[in-house]
């Protein structure tokens, strides 16, 4: 298949357009913005709309409405445009409403940099909002799986009727790799679930996330994480590598998971016996191969641009049968592979 030069961000972008996406909004923010540029030049050619709002929390809500019609709809932000729009992505989970949502992080606390970063995490994993739920997280470590990984979270969101966020860092936003680009799909019809026009031939759809009755609101809550348990038997994604023999485990996600095989080729010619798992889905979680990887090595290493927020995950998938260590850059440096060798080299002592 033939392979096109692209940026990151605008891998993102054709991606859902061939998904189906006719629908975006959004708002510029450093290192997203290519995203919402790139839609704002081919939306029009292809009968789609593009609308950059007012504000995030605009741009979220008009996400919720078109979501409620059954047509494949996004937005994109960056890590502070992200938490403005938790609210709303709390209401499209409550709706049970499907729609992809990007956030190609920045460093942080509050306007932090404009650097990359994998600080975002919690605020993904853990629900980016108020109330019980999840989304579906992809973490993708190459442009082309910033298309790839786009394009299936369509899919993911329609499928189990549930917002997917694509969590990238800045680097794989900004990067220049050939990507393969999927088929395009046809856009469907509107499902049955839909707030369109009924013809006066059923009963109106509503979409809605509030319930007076407690006893109402608590079922709904429980069919939901009967749901979220499907998924995470279904549908965890994760790359192992060089884990056969492996007597020390690495764990990373995105920029890093890159710069990790780096330092993990050095580590190897040293004669360490060191692998990588890297998860692809961080909600959710790919427990089982980290369960099974602790009952074979020594201990584990963690390599992050947070300040060791995935570890949690890998001490619970672990059961803390074995130490974890952490690498950690933040504030939009990225470790360089000497910098993993020798906390690599470390963890072995």
């Amino acid at each position: 298949m033939e392979k096109v030069l692209m940026k990151g961000n605008e891998a993102i972008a054709e991606a859902a357009i061939l998904a189906g996406c006719r629908h975006y909004f959004g708002y510029p923010i450093t290192p997203q913005t290519e995203v919402a540029a790139y839609m704002a030049k081919r939306m029009p050619k292809i009968d789609g709309v593009f609308l950059q709002a007012e504000s995030e929390i605009a741009a979220i809500n008009m996400v919720y409405g078109v979501a409620a019609t059954g047509k494949r709809c996004m937005t994109s932000s960056s890590s502070p445009g992200i938490a403005l729009k938790c609210e709303g992505i709390s209401y499209l989970a409550g709706a049970d409403l499907p729609a992809l949502i990007v956030n190609v992080q920045r460093g942080g606390p509050g306007l932090g940099g404009i650097q990359p970063s994998q600080s975002d995490y919690f605020l993904a994993t853990r629900g980016p909002g108020h109330g019980d739920f999840h989304v579906i997280v992809l973490a993708p470590a190459a442009v082309q799986e910033m298309a790839d990984l786009t394009y299936k979270g369509f899919d993911l969101a329609e499928k189990y009727r549930m917002p997917v966020m694509l969590l990238a860092d800045g680097t794989m936003g900004q990067m220049m790799e050939p990507v393969s680009l999927p088929e395009p799909q046809e856009i469907k019809e509107a499902p049955e679930w839909a707030t369109v026009g009924t013809k006066c031939q059923r009963k109106h759809n509503i979409a809605n996330s509030l319930y007076l009755s407690p006893a109402e609101l608590e079922q709904l809550n429980f069919q939901r994480f009967e749901r979220y348990a499907e998924i995470e038997k279904n549908e965890c994604l994760w790359e192992e590598y060089l884990m056969d023999d492996a007597e020390y485990c690495v764990v990373s996600c995105g920029i890093t998971a890159r710069v990790a095989k780096n330092a993990i080729a050095e580590a190897r010619a040293k004669g360490i016996k060191v692998g990588l798992i890297r998860p692809i889905t961080l909600w959710p979680f790919p427990k089982a191969p980290l369960a099974a990887a602790a009952d074979k090595v020594k201990s584990f290493l963690t390599v992050e641009l947070s300040m060791g927020q995935m570890r949690e995950d890998v001490l619970l998938a672990t059961e803390c049968k074995k130490p974890v260590f952490a690498c950690n850059r933040v504030g939009g440096m990225i470790p360089a592979p000497e910098e993993v060798l020798a906390a690599i080299e470390k963890m072995t002592k």
